[in-house]
């Protein structure tokens, strides 16, 4: 089955990829960050308000599970920070967490202090006390927490030794260890300089030694600084029993093979497209077939790169865009009229991207639902 759609720049022809696979037990553990799916029918000012459609939305998370991924929730590539507040993250959180629950699958969810503007006159106590509602809220509704990097913290802190204070006190806080989350400037330009230096390397030094003061308090750190190199370093020196998650949505299949020192396990928003093809890669290299492995993995990464380019914070349009052609959502409408946040060009290059990695299971259905996204913006395809 195929079918040929044009695109500005050159038509292409979509050919139905492989049914997703998933199941195996894999040697890696794998989070899938996930993304929420708006109402678009609801009567809201997107600017400031925010509507769910929970149904699909939760579908979509059970979608995830069955393939074998555990569920990221309530992170930024559901758009925490940029339109999802934290009211409606934790109703998220508590549904999901029931369904993981009731299932027996993974999740772990974002804590962080997006309830709490930065500011002046914001203190690095009033920071903490940011954390521990939401840590305490996440625990609450039986979710392991991600502790997410702070918008607050970043303009409240004064050096190395508030982070350490602050991270000292929240992780010392939680019923079991969390995962960290150092989330590069790339993803979010207000946490430049996080734990205290815009030096990466310095900064490694100040987050390495939160976590060895902390370390049976820490399950992992997830680090999205899309730095192979960085990302090694910092894995080379972590403690015994204290996990690496690759967050680099640029070089993830080497960072998950690993070399002769070790490997990274994975949290990556890259995995919510990709779920179908990431489980059946994941499940090769389970079995030792490595080769095989990365090149199933290799496809996914020119989409991966284009979908994360520069403005990497406008991923989740891409995101949301392939789970809208692959049939997972009816409409491509977006928390905060995001949708609009990358351009007609960059679309159509995503569909030429993901036809060369397979990612269609029905070209129909997604060369459709992109003539309908097309032709919105002007274009006849």
């Amino acid at each position: 089955m195929s079918t040929t759609l044009a695109l500005p720049g050159g038509d292409v022809t979509l050919t139905a990829g492989p049914a997703p696979e998933g199941g195996a037990d894999w040697s890696r553990t794998a989070y899938a960050a996930a993304h929420v799916v708006a109402d678009p029918l609801a009567e809201i000012d997107p600017s400031s308000e925010v509507d769910l459609d929970w149904d699909r939305t939760l579908a979509f998370r059970q979608h995830l599970w069955s393939l074998g991924f555990g569920v990221a929730e309530a992170m930024d590539t559901a758009q925490r920070g940029m339109g999802l507040d934290w009211g409606t993250s934790l109703e998220l959180i508590r549904r999901s967490t029931a369904l993981a629950k009731e299932g027996g699958h993974l999740i772990a969810s974002g804590a962080g202090t997006d309830h709490l503007a930065p500011g002046p006159n914001v203190t690095v106590d009033d920071v903490i006390r940011a954390y521990e509602e939401q840590c305490e809220a996440v625990e609450a509704a039986g979710s392991r927490v991600i502790l997410m990097a702070s918008r607050a913290l970043a303009v409240a802190a004064t050096g190395p030794e508030d982070y350490a204070r602050v991270y000292g006190r929240i992780l010392s806080g939680l019923e079991r260890p969390a995962i960290l989350h150092w989330l590069g400037e790339m993803f979010d330009p207000a946490l430049a300089g996080y734990w205290g230096s815009a030096d990466h390397m310095a900064a490694m030094e100040t987050c390495l030694g939160v976590i060895e003061t902390n370390a049976g308090k820490v399950d992992g750190i997830k680090i999205s600084l899309l730095s192979a190199e960085k990302e090694i370093a910092m894995r080379r020196r972590l403690p015994d029993g204290v996990a690496m998650y690759t967050g680099d949505d640029f070089n993830y299949p080497h960072l998950i093979a690993g070399d002769e020192q070790g490997h990274s396990h994975a949290l990556l928003g890259i995995f919510d497209p990709i779920a179908g093809i990431a489980a059946k890669a994941l499940s090769e290299l389970a079995r030792g077939e490595t080769d095989t492995y990365h090149d199933t993995f290799a496809p996914t990464v020119p989409l991966s790169r284009h979908i994360f380019r520069a403005p990497t914070r406008f991923y989740k349009t891409g995101v949301v865009f392939l789970s809208y052609l692959n049939g997972h959502q009816d409409h491509f409408t977006m928390v905060g009229g995001q949708e609009s946040a990358r351009s007609t060009i960059h679309l159509a290059e995503i569909v030429r991207l993901a036809e060369a990695a397979r990612l269609f299971p029905d070209p129909e259905r997604a060369a459709e639902r992109a003539r309908r996204v097309l032709a919105a913006r002007g274009v006849d395809a």
